[in-house]
């Protein structure tokens, strides 16, 4: 259950709705310098958590049509995957990926950046909305906003991004159309923890796509976009389940035993 805010985020006009009221407005993808220290650290860092005792709460980040939102969706609402969507953040009041989240029954928060002075003052009233629902783990799903080190730093470790590319190649807002024109055979996508450089944190997993013979940006997208709703639900699954952990800029991915 959510409420709508108060305060100063209602003079922001920051809105945590639920989904039977989901009244609310592309910079370059969200970017991410590492907050945590170089070691090994298991992923997530909330400390004291067991499985048995609560839900992991997974905070979706999106700015447009949500295909990578309601791959989740789909995933959790046929068991295969065991999160709960905790909140969805959108930073346009009209984005389909609203329609979606409603449709799924996931509370929404919608803002308009322009209505804040910086980047810093949405992020923080963000921030403070994530951290009273215990989210776990931020996934940036198509969020078309750099950050700042407001959300960076408080979820260093616990928020992952999905670039339409082979990191650490073709980074930035034109993965899919930077790797067309350069002529490569193979592209892909890759999901990374965020850092302040961008596109530039570990990198937790990656899927090739090859480049067709008379591929446009349209027919290469359709085949990167499907890998990528394979492979992000997959990826929060790991996380969710304690198998990835960071090794300064790297990740080791743990296998079950046999």
């Amino acid at each position: 259950m959510t409420k709508e805010q108060s305060g100063s985020l209602a003079g922001g006009d920051g809105l945590a709705v639920s989904p039977d009221n989901p009244t609310a407005g592309h910079d370059d993808p969200t970017h991410g310098r590492d907050g945590r220290e170089a070691g090994n650290h298991p992923v997530p860092a909330r400390e004291g958590r067991h499985a048995s005792e609560a839900p992991f709460r997974v905070a979706v980040f999106a700015s447009g049509s949500g295909s990578n939102f309601q791959a989740i969706v789909d995933r959790v609402q046929a068991g295969e995957l065991d999160v709960k969507l905790e909140l969805l953040v959108c930073d346009r009041p009209g984005a389909r990926v609203i329609e979606r989240a409603t449709a799924a029954g996931v509370d929404t928060y919608v803002f308009r950046p322009k209505h804040y002075p910086d980047r810093e003052s949405y992020e923080r009233e963000i921030a403070d909305e994530l951290k009273r629902r215990n989210v776990d783990l931020v996934v940036l799903a198509g969020f078309m906003r750099i950050l700042t080190p407001v959300l960076v730093d408080a979820f260093a470790g616990r928020m992952i991004n999905i670039h339409p590319a082979l990191l650490p190649s073709f980074k930035g807002a034109r993965g899919i159309a930077d790797a067309l024109a350069y002529g490569v055979k193979v592209t892909g996508v890759t999901v990374h923890y965020v850092t302040l450089d961008m596109d530039a944190g570990p990198i937790i997993a990656q899927q090739a796509v090859p480049v067709l013979e008379g591929d446009t940006e349209h027919s290469l997208a359709d085949r990167i976009h499907a890998a990528e709703h394979r492979l992000l639900p997959q990826v929060i699954g790991w996380i969710k389940d304690g198998r990835v952990t960071i090794e300064g800029n790297r990740t080791r991915i743990h296998h079950p035993e046999a």
